[in-house]
């Protein structure tokens, strides 16, 4: 049987609006060979058809919707799963807001069960009637922990982690969060990649370029994680995590001669890291990850006149 593989895009197939080397004739040797795949992204924002049309315009044509899975997506079958009949609030943009829509779940401005964070700027009146509909009794839900996300060599944005952070805060509820690393998001991936590729892969990888959210969410869910070095985390600050990837490469570009033949690499392990200094990097944690749950928020003080 095939190996399949679930593909994280920013860092391992392009950087802002530039390819990576070597990105299109990987994807070219996944489709050529008729292998597995389906790219996975924590952005809720884009919907499939959109990233189909982004790739496309970069130079990678022949992709179609059902190649994509969103954490838009994968909130919308959470919720349909664990509560069918649910009400949302929600604080997103067209992707989020098409995901929900295409599951019928409806929007409710009034007293919904969940308030439902995705990507996007909200207005303060947005997040005040966010905040309101919680103190009223809805559930918290973020569809993934970014607290912020690249998007030029020295620019970012804001998350849905922060976001979600933000009404934490204010409410002092804590927020359910989605996408990676979440094992939801990678069980429910693996059986879209078995229903897209109509066949059940002999093993399943996850590629991507950042230890918190690919290489942790694979490892614990009991797949294979393959670190590229192309995005976010540097080759000295692996060592600096418990879990560890399966393979670490210098791009997806050294895995289109195994897809193109069946013939796995002479290198299949992790290099050894003398080091464990890492680079300077950006202050402050990337992800909203379940180490913030380990104690509960403050309640907040009493209001004074």
């Amino acid at each position: 049987m095939k190996q399949g593989y679930l593909i994280d895009m920013d860092g391992v197939i392009y950087r802002e609006n530039h390819l990576i080397p070597g990105a299109a004739e990987f994807v070219g040797a996944l489709t050529g060979t008729g292998t597995p795949f389906l790219f996975l992204t924590n952005n809720s924002a884009p919907t499939p058809e959109d990233l189909a049309v982004r790739l496309k315009h970069l130079g990678i044509p022949g992709l179609s919707a059902r190649h994509f899975y969103t954490s838009a997506l994968n909130t919308a079958d959470f919720l349909c799963e664990t509560d069918p009949v649910c009400t949302v609030f929600v604080l997103g943009e067209g992707g989020l807001l098409t995901a929900l829509n295409q599951r019928g779940i409806a929007n409710d401005a009034i007293h919904p069960g969940y308030v439902v964070v995705g990507e996007g700027t909200p207005t303060m009146e947005r997040l005040a009637k966010a905040h309101e509909c919680i103190e009223r009794g809805a559930r918290l839900l973020a569809t993934n922990p970014d607290n912020w996300c690249p998007v030029a060599s020295d620019r970012t944005r804001p998350g849905a982690g922060a976001t979600a952070a933000f009404l934490e805060a204010s409410t002092g509820r804590r927020a359910y969060y989605l996408g990676k690393p979440n094992g939801y998001m990678f069980h429910r991936a693996c059986r879209r990649l078995e229903e897209t590729a109509r066949m059940k892969p002999g093993q399943v990888v996850m590629i991507g370029d950042t230890m918190e959210t690919d290489i942790r969410g694979a490892i614990e869910s009991g797949i294979h994680g393959y670190l590229v070095l192309t995005g976010s985390t540097a080759l000295e600050s692996i060592g600096d995590h418990v879990y560890q990837p399966t393979r670490v490469l210098q791009s997806v570009a050294e895995l289109t001669q195994e897809i193109l033949t069946g013939k796995p690499s002479d290198h299949l392990d992790s290099p050894v890291f003398a080091g464990r200094e890492s680079r300077g990097s950006r202050a402050g944690s990337r992800h909203q990850t379940d180490v913030l749950a380990l104690y509960k928020p403050r309640p907040r003080p009493a209001m004074t006149k």
